[in-house]
């Protein structure tokens, strides 16, 4: 019966429509990269963010993120998908900073370890046979507590506490990756259709988790120059 069902039409689409946010994240995850790399080899680049870009573009980019989130599905396949790759190219710019911070080396060695665990935790949010729905208010409240701390830790510059929101964000996000993995299984399930805005939708979701998870064990693996 399970093998019957693992190959019926709607497992079938199902699988389509996962693999396809996988690759429309893995696009806006090279797009990001390559687009950090040249940034960081381009003195005039570097110095226009040094000397006032930097807040303005992180600005544009909440402003993307909130309109794609609450406008993907409403938009043209063709928008959506500019839409998150014009965000996924401006990430790249604000986090090139990175590549003068660390080694490329260690920076490469993060991502790899980022790269396995973000898969074995997203394999787990499709698979389970656990409902984690219930934790979406928790995980709701840890994220806005994670981002307030991280604002006021800006100013008080505490070492110890860099460390404590470190951890705790690394499994904040450990748990965002999997809750969001299975809430795409379900938000499938529920539609008439997987469309192409739905896979984007997808995309972003499951990209943020990544760049979070990568940045927060980048602090913890990551090599000074």
């Amino acid at each position: 019966m399970n093998q019957q069902n693992s190959y019926s039409p709607y497992a079938i689409a199902q699988q389509g429509f996962i693999q396809r946010v996988y690759q429309w994240m893995a696009a806006g995850l090279a797009l990001t990269g390559f687009v950090a790399l040249w940034a960081s080899g381009n003195m005039e680049v570097m110095k226009a963010l040094h000397s006032g870009l930097f807040l303005p573009l992180m600005l544009v980019e909440l402003g993307v993120v909130w309109w794609l989130s609450s406008q993907a599905l409403k938009l043209s396949p063709t928008a959506a998908t500019m839409g998150f790759l014009v965000y996924s190219g401006l990430n790249g710019l604000t986090l090139s900073y990175i590549f003068l911070a660390y080694t490329q080396a260690s920076i490469a060695s993060t991502f790899f370890i980022t790269a396995g665990s973000f898969a074995g935790i997203s394999l787990f949010g499709w698979t389970t046979k656990s409902d984690l729905t219930s934790l979406r208010g928790f995980l709701m409240m840890g994220l806005i507590g994670f981002l307030i701390a991280s604002v006021v830790n800006i100013f008080f510059q505490s070492p110890a506490f860099y460390w404590i929101l470190t951890y705790a964000g690394v499994a904040l996000f450990i748990g965002l990756t999997a809750y969001d993995t299975q809430a795409l299984k379900q938000i499938h399930q529920r539609s008439e259709g997987a469309s192409d805005q739905l896979a984007i939708l997808g995309a972003l979701k499951l990209y943020l988790d990544f760049i979070n998870l990568f940045l927060l064990l980048l602090r913890l693996f990551g090599r000074r120059r």
